[in-house]
Formats: structure tokens, sequence, C-alpha cells
């Protein structure tokens, strides 16, 4: 078994860099991101070198490495053909779907797969060019699945880990895959596997066991001679960040701000996601009109306010699903706003963090619907925010996060009749009801922050 050394290196190893451009040419500069995953390994990074490999998101030659705040930062070159091919196509076409239940039919493309194979074996030959002996390697996610095999066969005296931030399919769906059995082997470099959910990696052991030589339990599998940690690692976020935002006297103005424009008197139902057809828009606006048709709400009452971060407008799948959004939202104004009343705040765009807190800290209730994800991120930020301890948090039971926030309102996201009962309950809950259920999801989301994800998958690493 590779052994870490005392003073190891840490290297990881994601699709994408933590670090913005700004500019262009000459006066091209590089400036740390904002990204969940770079905020998640904050604490180890700070406790030991780090190199970070990635791509930059744009197409074409990579820059030489990059010095930021003490990390090495080694971009991967990636054409625009196999943009395309590995990340639109295989990644986002074929994974993408097949990983969350098949909610869109995935394609299998055989011209996407040697592309994916390219770049993952570019990734990982990125990586182990920076490896000294002993030193640790921590993959990340759907689109690089490949490479721990890949690092494996070039480096054995690595320690290896591989964490999967989606979920990872049952195995009736994961049968659906041509290359089932060259994605399970890959994965099967790594030393510990992690995943966001005790099912999502009985899935995978199942799978592991199926398609390949491997042999063991859900939680331990025997291959080609080593001994492979399978596991549940829950991600979360960094509490004590969004608790601060949340007191701070800039986010406190803006949120009586965002009060006010929604209309004095009226309960903001707030939504935050991805513009992406597996986060239920469709339904939860459906689920609204007809909470509105039914008059168990009026627009005098509530209002429901739609933040949409536009995503992956290349794939069809997603402008599709954009274009059904903006017509039921559409509609619902039509028929239910009055002059000065808007039923239902539609933004497609990019928030700040600041901003986004601060329609955290103004709403009244948080409806989060994915029909199926790996975690929710979004949930837990909610909770966070929420330091007076009120508001009502509706949760899909098909996403991670409603293991850990048992007392959310769990729905159905498939079932608009059940999300439209969870609204009408959120609106009339007694505050002292609503205070005693996020008092207890404070107190989870504070004890497993994303310090605690970290440290714990990383301890699994060390053993």
């Amino acid at each position: 078994m590779a052994r870490i050394r005392r003073n190891a290196q840490l290297i990881v190893v994601s699709n994408r860099l933590p670090i913005r451009i700004i500019g262009t040419g000459a006066k091209r500069r590089f400036e740390p991101g904002d990204g969940g995953l770079a905020t998640a390994l904050g604490s180890l990074l700070e406790e030991r070198p780090c190199n970070w490999i990635g791509w930059l998101g744009r197409p074409g030659p990579a820059p030489r490495k990059i010095r930021l705040n003490g990390m090495q930062v080694i971009p991967v070159p990636i054409s625009s053909a196999e943009i395309d091919a590995f990340y639109h196509g295989f990644s986002n076409r074929t994974l993408w779907p097949l990983y969350h239940d098949v909610i869109r039919t995935p394609l299998f493309e055989h011209r996407w797969w040697p592309p994916y194979v390219d770049v993952n074996e570019r990734f990982a030959a990125k990586a182990i060019a920076e490896a000294r002996r002993g030193d640790i390697l921590w993959i990340h996610d759907y689109q690089l699945q490949l490479v721990p095999q890949f690092a494996r066969r070039l480096r054995p005296d690595l320690r290896i880990g591989f964490f999967l931030h989606i979920p990872f399919p049952p195995e009736e769906l994961f049968a659906w895959l041509p290359w089932r059995s060259e994605v399970v082997e890959g994965l099967l470099g790594a030393d510990v596997i992690g995943f966001q959910t005790h099912a999502n990696a009985q899935n995978f052991s199942r799978a592991a066991r199926k398609y390949t030589d491997a042999e063991g339990t859900d939680t331990e599998l025997h291959y080609q001679g080593r001994t492979i940690q399978v596991g549940s690692f829950p991600i979360s976020i960094d509490f004590r960040n969004f608790e601060e935002l949340a007191r701070s006297p800039k986010v406190l103005l803006r949120a009586k701000e965002i009060r006010q424009h929604a209309g004095v008197g009226r309960k903001l139902i707030l939504c935050v996601d991805r513009l992406d057809y597996t986060k239920g828009i469709e339904q939860r606006l459906l689920a609204f009109e007809q909470l509105l048709e039914r008059r168990e709400a009026s627009v005098d009452d509530c209002v429901l306010m739609q933040i949409a971060v536009p995503s992956r407008e290349r794939v069809r799948e997603y402008t599709e699903t954009r274009t059904r959004v903006e017509r039921i939202v559409g509609r619902i104004n039509g028929e239910f706003s009055e002059p000065g009343i808007i039923a239902v705040h539609y933004f497609r765009r990019n928030v700040s963090r600041e901003e986004l807190v601060a329609f955290y800290v103004a709403a009244d209730i948080m409806l989060v619907t994915p029909l199926r994800d790996g975690m929710n991120v979004v949930a837990k930020e909610f909770v966070a925010c929420r330091t007076d301890h009120n508001g009502v948090l509706i949760l899909s039971e098909l996403a991670g996060a409603a293991r850990e926030l048992r007392q959310a309102i769990q729905i159905n996201p498939h079932d608009v009749e059940d999300i439209t009962a969870a609204l009408v309950r959120a609106l009339h809950m007694h505050k002292e009801e609503s205070r005693q259920r996020m008092v207890v999801m404070r107190t989870i989301v504070r004890r497993h922050d994303v310090h605690h994800w970290a440290d714990e998958f990383f301890q699994a690493l060390k053993k």
C-alpha cells in the first residue's frame, strides 16, 4: 500500500481551476475564484503545500504554472473540439443525465468516448508530473473518473482519493452506459472513493462487483491486490463565513431593500438554482401557480423570487429548459399579477455571494426542489444565514441534503400536489415551530461544515 510521507504535498485535480481570468493580453491577471471546492479545501491548503490541476474554462493552449495565495496552479490545455466532445458531449449529455436518474435521456455517442479518455489521461499526466514519492492526489467529480486508474498505473507510490459530487446511479441505470466497465475500473485506481450518500456508495460498490473482478462489501473492495475504501462523505459549506455575511450591515441593508421591493406584508418564497433541468424549477412554478389558482394564497399574501444562474447554454436540453421556465413565469405573471404587484420575480443572471446572502436573509420560505441532487448546498447556505432562527425550508427528499436536514418540510419533487401542500403549510406555520426546526438544522450544519467534510475525507485517505 502506498504510504503518505510526513511532508507530503496535496495535489488537487478538478475539471475547473479555482481562479478567474481578469482582462486580456498583457493586462490579463488571475484572481482567486469563489468556487465551493476551493472553500471546502481551505483548511487543508493552509496546512500543507498544494498544487491544483485543472482547466481554465477557455479553449486552446494553457499558460504556465500560476502562483496564487501560496498555491501553485497548473492549467491543463483543452482544444475546442475536445470541449465539445469531452465536456459538452460525454460529461454533460451522457454522464450528467444518466447519473441524475435519466431525468433527460442520455446520449451515447461513441465519438465522444476517445476525447474523454484523452483528456482524462492528460489530467493524470499533469498531476503525476508534479507529484513526489508519497504525495497525495485528490481527484474530483464525474468529468475525471478515469484519472485515478491512469495515475495508479504510472505512480503506484501515490495515495489517491476520488470524490464524486453528483449522485452515482443504481445499477439498473448504470447498466445503460456502454463504457460502464471502463468507468468503474477508472475509479478503482483510487484508495478512497467518496460519495455524498451511503446509497450512492452502495450503488458504486455493486457496480464494481458486477462489472469488474472487484470483491468485497459495500464499504471495502479488493481489486488487483489492493484494498479500496468506499464511503459517504456529505459535503457542506463554510458555515461561519455565511453566518458572518448574514450579520454584516451591508447585507442587512440590502436584505431590507429586497423586502421592500417584494412588498410590505407579503411572504417571500425564494428559489436559487443553476438553470438546469435537474433542479425541478418547472414543477415548483406549477405548484405556485396551482396555489394561486386554488386561492389558497394570493399575490397579496406572497411572492416567489426565482434566481436562475445561466448554465451550459450550448447544450440543447438547457436552452429548452430555459424556454419552458420562462414561458411558465410569463403565464403566471400574466394571469395573477396586479398593477405594482408581481407574482413571480425571475432573475436569469449570476449573483455575487453578498447579494445571494441578502436574498437568503430577506426570504421567509426557501423552496429547494431538485429532481435529483448529489447534495444541494443552497439548502445549507439558507440555514446558515438564518441568524434570527426564523424561516422555513422546503426540501426535496431526493437531494443529498435531505439526509441531514430532516427538520425541513420534505417533499417529492415530482409531485406538484405535494409541493403545493408544502407551500400552504409553510405559509401558515407557527413561528415557534419554524424556529424549533431552524435551530436544529443550524446546529447540524454548524457541526458538519465544509472543514469537517474535508478533514473527514483526508483522514480516511491517510489510513
